[in-house]
């Protein structure tokens, strides 16, 4: 099944469910995470899973509640990550001015927003592959130029010496306190895109995904309701940005490569693109292979083995690993109805 096909069959999922027992949970298990986790599991697999789960929402913003693909997200948060070390400190001799990392956040973001933004006008107007087609190409032109601009983004180096910020006492790339830094971004903007999905835009916004048509007849703009998404995939595209760049300490063209780009797609269809959960669980399957899986297979072979696993769970479940959870529960319920008998 190829990745349009697979795409088209999550976005015609429901809407987003309310939070109740199972987010509280869930709320709970990741705030005590700390207390069971070495350093090790807290940030290069909680906290990069969380930034990659951003990334991966992002996505499903678009694609889930407005049925566009795009494989731009990794640009946008790329270009979030560049303005930290642009505007912010960098060990290079290119640039670093020297902004608090607030002022610094902000404009990131707001960059990064408005980049999104341009990115849509340019391919609202199409539909299904050739939005793929559009957004994978400006992806691949954003990551050359990155590579062979040496004025801006110093070229195939980028920039290193990148570190998160220290306030409050507190020097937030810690292992605990970047966890929960990621944890309340993440929750933040999950809780965002749920209110958002429901609120009046939401609701729009589905509609003219599923009939374009009908509700331009009622008076509806269309491509401006289709653009303020891509405006505010942009905010949660390029808050993982700045994340990212804090994680790593570096920005360069490989971040923004094509291979990532394709990277943020593969976490959100794995999870499943029809609820915002979907993307976070993606993003853990994502980093456990990553980290833990190419040691048996070898870094050459670890992009086979994630298209087998993606492959594997398209073709069982277009829905993903949250269709097969849906799947699954009549089943469990009717086993445990049978145990009380």
């Amino acid at each position: 099944m190829s990745i349009v096909a697979a795409t088209d069959a999550q976005v015609a999922g429901n809407g987003p469910a309310r939070i109740g027992i199972p987010h509280i949970v869930l709320v709970a298990a990741l705030v005590l995470y700390p207390l069971v986790a070495s350093d090790f599991f807290l940030t290069q697999i909680g906290g990069y899973s969380l930034i990659w789960g951003l990334l991966g929402l992002s996505l499903m913003l678009l694609a889930g509640y407005g049925g566009m693909v795009s494989l731009a997200q990794i640009t946008v948060a790329g270009i979030a990550a560049y303005a930290v070390a642009i505007l912010g400190h960098n060990n290079t001799s290119v640039l670093g001015f020297g902004w608090p990392w607030w002022i610094t956040v902000i404009v990131a973001v707001g960059l990064a927003s408005i980049a999104s933004a341009l990115i849509g006008a340019i391919s609202v107007r199409t539909e299904g592959i050739y939005t793929i087609m559009i957004t994978l190409a400006i992806a691949t032109a954003f990551f050359y130029f990155t590579n062979q601009n040496y004025a801006l983004f110093n070229g195939h180096s980028g920039f290193a010496g990148i570190a998160a910020p220290a306030f409050w006492g507190v020097n937030w790339r810690d292992p605990v306190p970047f966890y929960y830094l990621c944890l309340f971004v993440a929750a933040v903007c999950y809780a965002a895109v749920l209110y958002g999905a429901q609120s009046t835009f939401g609701l729009t916004l589905r509609a003219i995904r599923d009939n374009p048509r009908r509700m331009r007849a009622l008076g509806y703009d269309v491509t401006a309701h289709k653009i303020f998404a891509w405006l505010l995939s942009g905010v949660v595209a390029g808050l993982s940005g700045v994340l990212l760049v804090w994680f790593n300490g570096r920005v360069s063209p490989g971040t923004v490569g094509v291979g990532p780009a394709i990277n943020v797609l593969v976490v959100a269809v794995v999870g499943g693109l029809r609820h915002p959960i979907g993307p976070f669980l993606g993003a853990v399957v994502f980093v456990l292979l990553q980290v833990f899986a190419i040691d048996l297979v070898g870094a050459e072979r670890f992009n086979t083995l994630i298209g087998l696993v993606f492959l594997v769970i398209v073709f069982v479940s277009p829905d993903g690993i949250l269709g097969l959870w849906e799947r699954a529960k009549p089943h469990l319920a009717q086993k445990s109805l049978r145990s009380e008998i």
